[in-house]
């Protein structure tokens, strides 16, 4: 008997998906565990496998279209089965999949705008030459009235190359006035500039970070701290671990192991906001923005403060390679109770983020600047990294995200102490 696959929801926050491949054809046979087509949802494409066997009879979403969840993808069953009244019942039913824009136009369309033309000048009816006017005396003077000489000049045009008309060839003021440069005097035409663009259809990945971020920004009020680190210690720290180690410290790591203990002390930036009640989490679940060329993903850190400099590196990194082989899978990315972003090894000193729903607030770290500090009274050179906490009000106030900035920066100031 046929079986109908339907687009799976892949995520918690998927409504759609795109068909980024098919692995199979029709009449093709599949076994149950095979991998059947890859799927673009919101978060990443992930490979779709197979949950039953049979042939291949139907491909519901092509290649490169958009469909609703519970939308059919395929049809399986026995070579030769009648599936046309699958067919018909689920077209009744209206669950047609829409065609994606990457169906209806192509990738990338450029569309070229040349500019307004420039206008010709207009002739005039002077006489032209493509030489130099001969109108001097015996002395090689040239023959010019004062008035056509000075006006010569206010224009820049070389009084030689004006065509006298008047008494033996002198220039007078209207042959200046009506003089218009030869194609070998006058000045090369500037080129003609081209409007151009590109424009790409908008991936399943950016259209639920636009929606959930512009979500976020407009909903929830948002207000923002900063506050300076001294790093000279976690700089000395870090150096004296990776000398004595396989295994290298990164300061991120640091910040992450440092964000999770200040967690576990100021309880109430480790919440969520849910309407009606405040989520205060008892355990630090962090979410760690990787960057991916299609967009942004947070892959979890779970449970962090109970995990060493190593091991919270160790999880980065592999969901950063994961996540650029778009190998992450759902559950790496759910679950998150606070957000970091750390956009420091990019030279970026300070910014603001947006906060990551459901969690009340996001670090943004920047880069370690090497600034004048003062210590003991003495201006010294020091290394200072800026972070910037952003809150949402409705669940934090300033108090709370202060004592939890000064309690981060007590960690990163004397790293020892995260290890005790």
């Amino acid at each position: 008997m046929a079986e109908v696959v339907r687009m799976p929801k892949l995520s918690d926050t998927m409504t759609e998906g795109v068909v980024a491949e098919w692995h199979k054809k029709i009449g093709d046979q599949v076994e149950s565990g095979e991998v059947l087509a890859e799927i673009e949802t919101d978060k990443a494409t992930m490979e779709f496998e197979s949950f039953q066997d049979g042939v291949l009879l139907h491909i519901g979403i092509e290649k490169g279209t958009t469909a609703a969840v519970d939308s059919i993808l395929a049809i399986l069953g026995e070579e030769g089965e009648d599936i046309s009244s699958i067919l018909e019942a689920e077209k009744s039913g209206g669950n047609t999949p829409k065609e994606s824009l990457k169906a209806e136009a192509p990738v990338a369309q450029k569309e070229n705008k040349p500019a307004a033309p420039v206008a010709e000048p207009k002739p005039s009816p002077a006489p032209t030459t493509d030489h130099k006017a001969v109108h001097s005396n015996e002395n090689g003077r040239v023959k010019a009235s004062p008035l056509a000489k000075a006006l010569a000049k206010e224009k820049g045009i070389d009084i030689n190359a004006v065509h006298g008309s008047g008494d033996g060839g002198r220039v007078i003021k209207r042959d200046v006035d009506e003089y218009t440069p030869s194609a070998s005097n006058s000045f090369p035409s500037a080129s003609i500039g081209v409007e151009s663009y590109t424009e790409e259809p908008v991936s399943q990945m950016r259209k639920v970070i636009a929606s959930r971020l512009a979500e976020s920004k407009f909903t929830a009020p948002h207000f923002y701290l900063t506050l300076d680190i001294d790093m000279d210690n976690a700089i000395s720290s870090r150096k004296t671990m990776n000398a004595s180690g396989d295994v290298k410290v990164s300061f991120n790591d640091m910040v992450v192991k440092a964000t999770a203990l200040a967690l576990k002390k100021n309880p109430k930036v480790n919440s969520s906001w849910l309407g009606d009640k405040i989520r205060y989490n008892e355990h630090v679940n962090i979410g760690v923005a990787v960057a991916v060329p299609d967009g942004l993903l947070v892959p979890v850190v779970r449970f962090a403060d109970t995990k060493g400099f190593a091991q919270i590196g160790a999880e980065v990194k592999d969901f950063a390679e994961r996540a650029r082989n778009k190998k992450l899978q759902p559950e790496d990315w759910a679950g998150n109770t606070f957000t970091i972003s750390n956009l420091g090894m990019f030279g970026i000193e300070e910014f603001t983020a947006i906060i990551n729903p459901p969690d009340s607030c996001i670090l943004a770290v920047g880069g370690i600047k090497q600034v004048p500090v003062v210590k003991n009274g003495n201006v010294v050179p020091g290394n200072v990294m800026k972070v910037t906490l952003s809150c949402d009000h409705r669940v934090v106030d300033g108090a709370s995200g202060a004592a939890f900035l000064q309690t981060l920066k007590g960690f990163l100031e004397n790293p020892v102490t995260m290890l005790v």
